[in-house]
């Protein structure tokens, strides 16, 4: 697969997101299933692999570890802290310096590693200064747990303070066709930066691929149903914007999926997706998408056709919204 550079690390230019083999989506694949998927995205040449304390509870990571563990040489692993599942079963923030170290020794033992590639803050606590989970991270890079940091889910604004406590290697927001906040200030921050863009749902959450037609259908607890956009009032005039799409993908030879992760790649040399999959046969389609090479054109036809103007409803409902800091679209 094509390469890309992550701060000290390159990369595949595509990655694997392995959250939804433990969490969020259903159904989750059984155990001999994941562990499929994750042997053969190496065999496939994909070396960057995340996950994060929140998925499955910390049972991702055991996943993860002990799969690539014999890999772990040869791919970069990327993490996440501060936000996880208390005892009750609910989703907490907590950005505090002790917290992070905590969940930063917590998931070395799960992974079974060493050290830790990239090291995102997963959610910023708004009850704690940026500068100091931040600072935190960076104590965490110096005393040899983790070799880089990074945030997720934050704006720009956030991304320079934090930059200016201690560098950051990457910020993992939502960004995809129909999420484009990232083009209000956090892509070009980014760049100006040096820092990497790493792209998480970069298919929409399964909408882009076209295959998903009736959300209502999906199993219960699947994240999805409380998603506005995949709610019966938008989910229809959504799909709809997919049938101008796909005579482009047609034309440029590869699916809708492969379109939207092209189209990702085309947005900058520091932009690169990790798209998540329980599927083989996705799998080699979304590797396969690093081959597919958009024109100028395309991009702009693209733009036109799915965008924040264009899409019905909003990404997050509203619980969900409270935990992000990033900008959004009036």
């Amino acid at each position: 697969m094509q390469q890309r550079t992550l701060g000290p690390f390159t990369v595949s230019a595509i990655g694997l997101g392995c959250m939804n083999l433990t969490h969020a989506y259903e159904p989750k694949p059984d155990a001999d299933t994941a562990k499929a998927v994750l042997r053969e995205a190496v065999d496939l040449g994909y070396t960057l692999f995340d996950t994060a304390t929140i998925y499955g509870a910390g049972e991702n990571e055991k996943l993860v570890g002990t799969v690539l563990g014999p890999h772990r040489d040869d791919i970069t692993l990327t993490s996440k802290c501060g936000l996880f599942i208390d005892g009750d079963g609910r989703w907490c923030i907590d950005g505090r310096p002790q917290t992070l170290r905590q969940h930063c020794e917590d998931s070395l033992r799960r992974l079974g590693t060493e050290v830790i590639d990239l090291y995102y803050l997963h959610r910023r606590d708004p009850e704690v200064p940026i500068e100091d989970s931040a600072g935190a991270l960076g104590d965490l890079v110096a005393e040899g747990k983790i070799r880089a940091t990074g945030l997720s889910e934050v704006s720009a604004a956030t991304l320079r303070r934090a930059h200016a406590e201690y560098p950051v290697t990457a910020l993992q927001n939502e960004y995809s066709l129909w999420t484009r906040n990232p083009e209000i200030a956090t892509l070009e921050t980014c760049r100006e930066l040096g820092v990497a863009l790493v792209a998480f749902s970069p298919v929409g959450r399964g909408f882009l691929p076209g295959t998903l037609r009736d959300p209502q259908a999906l199993a219960s607890g699947d994240l999805r149903h409380g998603m506005p956009r995949f709610a019966p009032e938008n989910y229809p005039a959504n799909l709809a914007l997919l049938d101008e799409v796909r005579p482009i993908a047609e034309a440029a030879g590869c699916t809708l999926a492969q379109l939207a992760l092209a189209w990702l790649l085309a947005r900058g040399e520091h932009v690169i997706p990790i798209p998540g999959t329980t599927s083989s046969e996705h799998l080699r389609e979304n590797a396969a998408a690093a081959e597919v090479s958009l024109d100028a054109d395309t991009v702009a036809r693209l733009d036109a056709i799915i965008n924040q103007r264009t899409v019905h409803g909003a990404r997050y409902g509203e619980r969900a919204q409270r935990t992000v800091d990033t900008e959004e679209f009036d």
